[in-house]
């Protein structure tokens, strides 16, 4: 064995001690760290040729990096949707790390560890046994999962096996949604179907929703005609939410896909107040739930369900592989999604799941909601700032209350003021063609304090970008 390797072997235990005491040390400081910052270029890295054992790493990665580390998980990153970390989750996540299952291997606890934990999923979201589910990297590929077994279906449509004929013996593909995510769109290039399948249909006035009624036209006016149509559960910008009980009745009618995408409003579903947004979603064919936003579990991880496991065993199988089985008769679940290797995702999710409950979950999500809905109202009050749109459930779309053609420079420095004071964090966006940001509160630190401190910090920050503009209007 190398000398390094041996020492290292050796020195495991004191090893780990100091990446756990690291580890805490920045999870207490969490609430102080700057949420953004303009980070460095660094120096370019060589590699060694005899290296220097995991405790000097260590030190060197503090040394290198410590400084620019930032509260990204933390109570006031309202950036993209990104959840935080749970106690529970971590732990998880440490513990598929230092066991390192291949999640593939059944000759482990894995595949039992992961049954379980699907199960627990579809109890949380009150989804019906006929669902199986599989665990992803994220909504992206749970989007491709989904819509590879609505092109196999599609396909069936036409008499053809997509997944032994190729893409291309396809005839006249159409892809429908209002306000289909980008992961949706990248999911067609990656599958074959291309970006052009897509249809976009017109969403209800002042919405992101589509209007079922042009939904209704487009099946009149294309008779006959198989298509997939990909539902909105919780849109980026307002959290608006398809009429999937509607779209789903129109199945009784015309042969499509349903495949709802709802990486972060699935989570409506465990909450009283806000399940309703979700009804229909039973009668879907695949469904995208993402589990490192609202589940506040670590990236990457998300799961796709499907009442139609076979058509993923056609797509994604492993024929031929001796070693793994026939995998028709010994059910695996890398002969159910893109990933052959990964690791053991589910057991972060188990840990959380099994720690807080669905109380706990429901009571995360009603707070995130109230607290969105209290910054919309005081960023409403405060005269810098207008909503672009009502806050529905956990996004605040916002822009800043100026002229509209000082819009687009004022929000560049407003948004890089935020970034250089580090205090919270919000993405930009346009919304109605009109620029804007978005603040996405979906994590489970997040307090009444922290929603207060946002508000003071966004009002501050947009006082100096009109103190500015002032000055520069002046000059």
């Amino acid at each position: 064995m190398n000398a390094i390797f041996r020492g290292d072997l050796a020195r495991f235990d004191e090893l780990l001690q100091q990446t756990a005491d690291y580890s805490a040390d920045f999870l207490r400081r969490m609430n102080e760290l700057p949420v953004s910052m303009d980070v460095p270029a660094f120096a370019e890295a060589h590699l060694p040729e005899k290296g220097m054992g995991g405790t000097a790493a260590l030190e060197l990665f503090d040394n290198r990096f410590g400084a620019f580390l930032t509260a990204s998980a933390g109570p006031r990153y309202f950036g993209f949707v990104t959840g935080g970390v749970t106690p529970a989750a971590l732990a998880g996540d440490w513990l598929a790390s230092a066991i390192d299952m291949n999640a593939a291997d059944k000759s482990s606890l894995a595949f039992s560890l992961e049954k379980e934990t699907l199960q627990l999923l579809r109890q949380l979201f009150s989804l019906p046994e006929a669902f199986e589910g599989v665990f992803v990297s994220g909504a992206t590929m749970s989007n491709f999962t989904g819509l590879a077994a609505a092109r196999q279906w599609l396909g069936l449509q036409q008499g053809i096996n997509v997944a032994e004929q190729g893409t291309s013996a396809l005839q006249n593909v159409k892809v429908l949604a209002a306000t289909p995510h980008s992961s949706v769109v990248k999911a067609l290039s990656m599958l074959g179907m291309g970006r052009n399948s897509l249809v976009t249909l017109p969403t209800l006035p002042g919405r992101e929703a589509v209007d079922v009624k042009a939904l209704e036209q487009w099946i009149a006016d294309n008779p006959g005609t198989p298509f997939i149509y990909v539902a909105a559960a919780g849109t980026v910008n307002t959290v608006d939410f398809d009429d999937i009980a509607a779209i789903a009745a129109l199945k009784n009618k015309h042969p499509f896909w349903l495949h709802v995408d709802a990486a972060f409003g699935g989570f409506a579903a465990v909450s009283p107040r806000f399940r309703h947004f979700l009804n229909g979603w039973e009668l879907a064919d695949s469904i995208t739930i993402d589990a490192h936003k609202w589940l506040n579990v670590p990236y990457d991880c998300a799961m796709m369900f499907s009442r139609h496991s076979h058509l993923q065993l056609e797509v994604f199988q492993n024929a031929g592989a001796a070693y793994l089985g026939d995998p028709a008769q010994n059910f695996n679940f890398i002969n159910y999604a893109p990933e052959n290797s990964r690791r053991l995702r589910a057991l972060p999710a188990w840990f959380t799941l099994r720690a807080y409950g669905a109380e706990g979950y429901r009571d995360v999500v009603e707070q995130n909601v109230m607290q969105a809905q209290r910054l919309g109202e005081a960023l409403e009050r405060s005269g810098y700032f207008r909503l672009l749109a009502p806050v529905k459930m956990c996004v605040v779309c916002f822009t800043l209350n100026t002229e509209e053609s000082k819009l687009p420079g004022h929000l560049q420095v407003f948004l890089q003021t935020l970034v250089k004071r580090g205090v919270v964090y919000v993405t930009p966006t346009v919304y109605g063609g009109v620029p804007g940001m978005r603040a996405a509160l979906v994590n489970w630190r997040t307090t009444d304090k922290d929603t207060e401190m946002a508000i003071r910090e966004l009002e501050s920050a947009a006082a100096s970008v009109a103190g500015m503009s002032a000055i520069l209007t002046n000059n």
